[in-house]
């Protein structure tokens, strides 16, 4: 049986494990919810999409304790592992690649802002636009999408694009030295051992947790993407290398 401490120590793996790929995480998280701070409601409803195991919903609610937090992902074992470690969040498992799935949230008024990190380069783009599309029309006017992820520009500014993924892999040679934490294929092999979370990681073979499709990581596929859906302004609040924070006002 999962317990909420094993959970706990799961989820710092996971911290640590997704470090190695992001040295400067916590940084872009800070970032984030200070763009959810300057909304000026102590208490936003906020739907975190693809949200994993909950890292940036604890986050959130640790800074804006009044924030209602919907935490949607399709993985059974990342949503089991939130749900044993943080019981006081809200996770909803649906797939954001299925029509409909804004149905699924149980939200009583427009959500004041959506936002996610390092998720939504897995949803390909036909996808990305129908996502964005259906987040649209549960997102209040003004609201804001927040997506922290790697995106590049090679389609639009190559050269830039290459500097900016070599800022980013100097920089993260610079703080690890050569000492990198494990790697995703390393962390998913650990749980895939770990006999307590036998059940979950047996659910997840079949319930829609798969990355399939290309994956969406062009600056440009987002942005077009969210204009298209109606939101009014996209632009990058925070950067460093080809880590981004994209804004979109609805």
């Amino acid at each position: 049986m999962l317990t909420h401490d094993a959970a706990l120590a799961w989820l710092a793996r996971w911290d640590r494990q997704q470090a190695g790929y992001l040295p400067d995480r916590e940084e872009r998280f800070t970032a984030l919810i200070d763009a959810m701070e300057v909304l000026d409601r102590p208490d936003p409803l906020v739907i975190d999409l693809g949200c994993g195991p909950g890292s940036l919903s604890a986050r959130l609610v640790e800074r804006l304790p009044k924030a209602r937090v919907i935490a949607v992902d399709a993985d059974p074992l990342l949503l089991g592992l939130g749900r044993a470690a943080y019981p006081h969040l809200t996770f909803v498992a649906a797939d954001l690649r299925t029509p409909g799935w804004t149905a699924t949230l149980g939200l009583d008024r427009p959500a004041d802002a959506a936002v996610s990190t390092t998720a939504l380069h897995w949803i390909s783009p036909p996808d990305l636009r129908a996502m964005y599309c259906e987040l649209a029309s549960v997102l209040r006017p003004g609201g804001l999408l927040l997506n922290g992820d790697h995106l590049d520009s090679d389609d639009v500014t190559p050269g830039l694009a290459r500097l900016e993924r070599a800022i980013h892999d100097t920089q993260t040679e610079r703080v690890f030295a050569g000492d990198h934490p494990e790697d995703w294929r390393a962390w998913w092999d650990a749980v895939a051992a770990d006999p307590d979370l036998s059940a979950l990681n047996a659910e997840r073979t079949t319930a829609g947790a798969d990355h399939r499709g290309s994956e969406s990581n062009l600056l440009s596929h987002h942005v077009t993407a969210l204009r298209e859906a109606g939101f009014s302004e996209t632009g990058t609040l925070w950067q460093r290398g080809n880590n981004r924070l994209l804004c979109a006002i609805r």
